[in-house]
C-alpha cells in the first residue's frame, strides 16, 4: 500500500506542471479588442388609421330582454356604418358579455348588511373594434354610433395602413447615429476602426403618438366630435461593434 501511495504522490507531482502551463496559457491569451456604440433613430409620420372600441351596453327586467334590446342597438349600428363605407373586413367583434345586475341591499346601524342581495336585472355588454382608414371621417363617425346607441366608446388609437416603410427607415437612421459615434470615438480616442464585428437590434418600439403642430384637426360638419391626429414617432435601436486595428 505504501508503494502505491508512493506511485500516486509522483504521478500527481508531474501532472501539477502541466496544469499550471494551461492555466497560464489561458491567462495570457490576449482578448479581441473592439469599439460597441449604441444608435438609436427616430421617423415621424402622420397617422393614416384609427382603431376605435365602440360598445352598447344594456339593462333590463330579463336577460333576453336586455339581450333583445342589446342586439337591435348594435344592428343598427353596424347597418349604418356599412351604408357610410365601411367594410365588414374593419369591424370586428372584440367582446361581448351578460351579467347580473344585484341589488344594494341597505346597511344597518352596524354597519353589516340586513339581507343578501338580489338579482334585480341582467346587463348586456357588446363591444365592436373599428378601424377607421378615412381619417377626416373619425369625428363624423364617433358622432353618429353615438346617436345610434352606442354608449361605451374608448380611443381612436392612431396608426398607419403600412408600418414596415417607417420601421426600415428607423432602423436606417439608427445604423447612421450609430457609423457617426463610432467615428467620433475613434477619432476622439485615437483609434482605428477595423472591419464591423456585430449589428444587432436593440429595439423597435411602437408608434407612440405625438401631437404634431399645427395639430391636425379632423372634423367633417360642425356636429362632429373634433379629433386631433398629431403625428406618430416610430423609434430603433441597434448596437454596432468594430474590431480595433493595430
Amino acid at each position: 500500500m505504501r508503494h502505491r501511495a508512493r506511485i500516486l504522490l509522483i504521478a500527481a507531482a508531474a501532472l501539477l506542471p502541466l496544469h499550471a502551463a494551461n492555466a497560464q496559457t489561458l491567462q495570457i491569451e490576449p482578448r479581441e479588442r473592439l469599439l460597441s456604440v449604441t444608435g438609436e433613430g427616430t421617423v415621424r409620420a402622420e397617422p393614416d388609421m384609427a382603431l376605435v372600441t365602440l360598445g352598447v351596453v344594456s339593462e333590463a327586467a330579463s336577460a333576453r330582454e336586455a339581450l333583445a334590446e342589446n342586439s337591435a342597438s348594435m344592428s343598427r349600428i353596424v347597418g349604418e356604418l356599412r351604408a357610410a363605407g365601411a367594410e365588414s373586413r374593419d369591424s370586428q367583434t372584440s367582446g361581448f358579455s351578460v351579467e347580473p345586475v344585484y341589488s344594494e341591499p341597505p346597511r344597518g346601524d352596524d354597519g353589516s348588511r340586513a339581507f343578501r342581495p338580489e338579482i334585480v336585472g341582467y346587463r348586456v355588454r357588446n363591444e365592436l373594434t373599428l378601424r377607421i382608414r378615412e381619417m377626416t371621417r373619425v369625428g363624423e363617425l364617433l358622432d353618429q354610433v353615438v346617436t345610434l346607441g352606442a354608449n361605451s366608446i374608448s380611443g381612436p388609437v392612431f396608426t398607419v395602413a403600412a408600418p414596415t416603410p417607417l420601421e426600415d427607415q428607423a432602423r436606417r437612421a439608427a445604423i447612421r447615429d450609430a457609423l457617426r459615434k463610432g467615428e467620433l470615438y475613434a477619432e476622439a480616442a485615437r483609434l482605428t476602426l477595423g472591419p464591423i464585428f456585430r449589428i444587432e437590434e436593440g429595439y423597435l418600439s411602437p408608434p407612440q403618438t405625438i401631437q404634431a403642430a399645427p395639430m391636425m384637426r379632423m372634423e367633417a360638419s360642425d356636429a362632429s366630435v373634433p379629433i386631433e391626429g398629431g403625428e406618430l414617432a416610430f423609434r430603433a435601436q441597434v448596437s454596432v461593434s468594430w474590431r480595433l486595428g493595430d
